[in-house]
């Protein structure tokens, strides 16, 4: 199978939701990244559809169709005629005039290929004894077969689809010629490849409008109309049986569209509960019109099939019916299973993802597949990984968040805009002489504490770090820092008891005190002992000065 569609990396959120909308799970994860598993993809191309980030691309063609005009050969159109309900109000002259511009020498409508397919339909009915018919016009229907029902493939129609019916007959009246088919399709283009020399080159709706603007080519709205166009329904659901002459006897027509109601129906055909009947499938919900690349991008059921029913006509197109050899198709079955674990596999899988018992098997979908044990299977394939469990990282972060919070040794309490109490552990309740944290949840914090600092915090957007005070209600002292998270719109408090560190701090302090007030009494104390002393050997000194200084004076005066 081709590589139609592609990923872009760089895009890809890690969201799941590609895999939740994958009907076939085709989709596989590895190092936080979608990749798309060729051998197993139907192309639908709903992960195209949903994807949020852009981050699915179909493979472009555009280069591809300009090198087939530069070749000399005519190259022809073969336009789906789903491209009413896509270019609002511009009909098929108007779409060749457009198309001519851009160098291709000619136009024709898809559904005179849908003409010749239908016909063969009805002959196949009423000629062949065939139980079940299913149509193959639908190339995603005939993969979701040949991939994941192979036993059902010999009801698949084996004849050519419309694009291949329209391309052989234009390559049959223009023997060298190139077409190239335009739709709202990703299969097509794998059609156009595996099927090789039948269709040249494939666009979808989106490539040729991004041309046209890139040419300045303005689609006219100009509305034209054909009694011969009755195969123009073919895009529509049921639009296959409404060609149809639906006279076969003994067998029940009836249409089917979306891949989940088709995959039923062909459980149904396996189970041996449907006999005797031709159904029309289609994969996408609406079919055609509703194909992956109506590049609105938006789903208009009621409005897209109005307009398809407004520009048909009510006869078929005039057109050489090919002989019925020459539009069969052969149909192989494409393996692609993997092996299947075993029980004890699957359980020892289910256990590293939290899930020892039924019960917590919840089969919820976030991670996309539809139950826990289908989760496990891909896991042991190499498809998913045990971290896409959404229950099993929320039960896992909050068991993580849960032990700090719990464990940590400074109280933590955060507050909502209102300033009411969201939570709060039991560090902050022990400081708080709080007993239960139900007593205070959803209680404004001027039941616990002074709100000014969290008023002033949320107001100013700066943050108090570190700012020591005293809980007198509770006395304790605490380091405190209040913190605001602009996205959550919540205040976090955090507290630090230091309440031991003051006392601490104050009975140094005291003992300073003391120290100081002890050496300030021993040096007054020193000071007059030392004054006492000045004084005494004052007077001694002064006596003894007048005692030789007499003796000087007799010693002289002799």
């Amino acid at each position: 199978m081709s590589n139609c569609l592609t990923l872009k990396k760089s895009n890809c959120k890690n969201c799941y939701k590609c895999i939740r909308n994958c009907p076939v799970k085709a989709i596989r994860f590895s190092g936080n990244q979608a990749h798309i598993i060729n051998n197993e993809c139907i192309l639908c191309g709903q992960c195209f559809v949903v994807c949020p980030q852009n981050a699915k691309e179909i493979v472009d063609e555009t280069e591809k169709v300009k090198v087939l005009l530069q070749s000399g050969d005519p190259v022809i159109v073969s336009l789906a005629p789903s491209f009413i309900a896509n270019y609002e109000d511009v009909g098929i002259g108007a779409m060749r005039d457009a198309l001519k511009k851009l160098g291709f020498f000619d136009v024709e409508e898809t559904a005179i290929g849908a003409t010749i397919v239908k016909r063969e339909y009805d002959r196949m009915l009423s000629e062949e004894q065939r139980d079940i018919v299913i149509s193959s016009c639908c190339h995603s229907i005939n993969l979701l077969i040949q991939k994941y029902f192979p036993a059902q493939l010999e009801y698949l129609a084996d004849i050519v689809s419309p694009m291949q019916a329209h391309c052989r007959d234009i390559k049959r009246r223009y023997p060298n010629a190139k077409t190239v088919f335009i739709g709202p399709c990703v299969a097509k283009k794998d059609e156009a490849e595996v099927y090789k020399d039948i269709v040249d080159g494939v666009l979808t709706f989106e490539e040729l409008t991004k041309w046209l603007q890139s040419e300045h080519i303005t689609l006219e709205k100009n509305m034209d109309s054909s009694p011969e166009s009755r195969a123009r329904f073919f895009p529509t659901t049921g639009g296959i049986l409404k060609t149809m002459v639906q006279n076969a006897p003994g067998y029940t027509y009836m249409a089917i569209d979306g891949v989940e109601n088709c995959i039923a129906a062909l459980k149904d055909i396996a189970n041996g509960k449907i006999h005797k009947c031709f159904i029309e499938m289609s994969a996408c919900v609406g079919s055609c019109v509703g194909g992956p690349v109506m590049e609105k991008y938006h789903r208009s059921p009621i409005k897209d099939y109005i307009a398809v029913a407004n520009f048909a006509g009510e006869r078929d197109f005039a057109v050489d019916q090919p002989d019925a050899l020459s539009l069969k198709k052969q149909f192989m079955i494409i393996e692609h299973e993997l092996p299947q674990p075993s029980d004890a596999e699957i359980e020892a899988v289910l256990h590293q993802m939290g899930k020892y018992k039924p019960s917590q098997e919840l089969n919820c979908g976030s991670c996309g597949y539809n139950t826990c044990r289908e989760k496990a299977v891909a896991i042991i394939q190499g498809k998913a990984e045990i971290s896409m469990c959404l229950p099993y990282l929320k039960d896992k972060a909050e068991s993580f968040s849960d032990t700090i919070v719990k464990n940590t040794p400074n109280g933590l309490f955060v507050l909502n805009e209102k300033l009411e109490v969201q939570q709060i552990n039991e560090a902050a309740r022990k400081i708080m002489n709080i007993r239960y944290a139900s007593d205070v949840l959803g209680e404004h914090v001027i039941r616990i504490l002074d709100p000014s600092p969290f008023i002033s915090v949320m107001q100013s957007g700066r943050d108090l770090r570190d700012q020591r005070v005293y809980l007198a209600e509770y006395q304790r002292y605490v380091e405190q820092t209040i913190v605001y998270d602009k996205e959550s719109r919540h205040l976090i408090g955090i507290m630090r008891d230091v309440t031991d560190e003051e006392t601490e701090r104050e009975k140094k302090e005291n003992i300073s005190k003391q120290t100081i007030e002890v050496a300030d009494k021993v040096v007054d104390k020193q000071m007059r002992i030392v004054q006492e002393i000045a004084s005494l050997l004052g007077e001694t000194a002064a006596e003894t000065k007048i005692a030789l200084s007499k003796l000087k004076e007799s010693i002289s005066n002799e």
